[in-house]
């Protein structure tokens, strides 16, 4: 089978995206509005680190069904543009990750996602958003730069810089050589559809060639 994308409905071409890039791992972005209210929590699997030198990372929020911004870009973006120029990344881990997909619903600006949910929103070191308590591992982030694929068009995407400026990591998640046990972690992976997977079967291989 062969497919165009041009020649897709967007509803289409979403489902071979989330279906085909699987595990993807869960960004559990907490924002607030520039004044350091209206706190927001919202889950994106669209989500990776971008480099080390600086740390950084992205997540793409997507537009609303009207083409304008949701609450976390809103409240993320540059503050040059109105927003808070800040968010932390909180990872997905087991124990919570109910209440990380009930923080994905569609609830008015200004409602409380950590209330609703049932997570602690506990305070930051370097930026203003707070963070998920109960994570095993946040990264709080400056926003560098948005990237609008598609700005005004419903669904449109949204590519969301940030550079890593305070890490906070549980009792046990850190070694001894600062390498991250993915066994405390405890990582959760997003699927297509309703899916989700732990990443508990795990191996080892050597690097390039070596792996043949």
């Amino acid at each position: 089978m062969e497919l165009d994308p041009s020649k897709l409905e967007a509803s289409e071409r979403y489902r071979l995206l989330i279906g085909g890039i699987v595990p993807r791992p869960i960004a559990v972005v907490g924002s607030c509005d520039a004044q350091g209210a209206n706190r927001n929590l919202a889950p994106f699997s669209f989500f990776n680190g971008l480099g080390s030198t600086p740390m950084s990372l992205l997540f793409c929020p997507a537009n609303d069904d009207h083409g304008q911004e949701k609450d976390t870009l809103r409240n993320c973006k540059p503050r040059a543009e109105g927003g808070c120029g800040e968010f932390t990344v909180s990872v997905a881990a087991e124990p919570i990750i109910r209440q990380v997909v009930a923080a994905g619903a569609d609830l008015p600006y200004g409602e409380d996602e950590f209330q609703r949910v049932g997570l602690n929103a506990a305070p930051s070191t370097r930026v203003s958003p707070p963070r998920v308590a109960e994570s095993p591992l946040t990264f709080e982030c400056v926003t560098r730069q948005v990237f609008r694929l598609n700005p005004g068009v419903a669904g449109g995407g949204n590519i969301v810089v940030g550079e890593v400026v305070w890490i906070h990591a549980a009792d046990g998640v850190l070694d001894e050589r600062g390498r991250i046990n993915p066994a405390a972690l405890a990582a959760v992976g997003r699927m297509g559809g309703l899916g989700y997977c732990r990443t508990t079967d795990r191996f080892e291989l050597p690097w390039g060639l070596g792996a043949l």
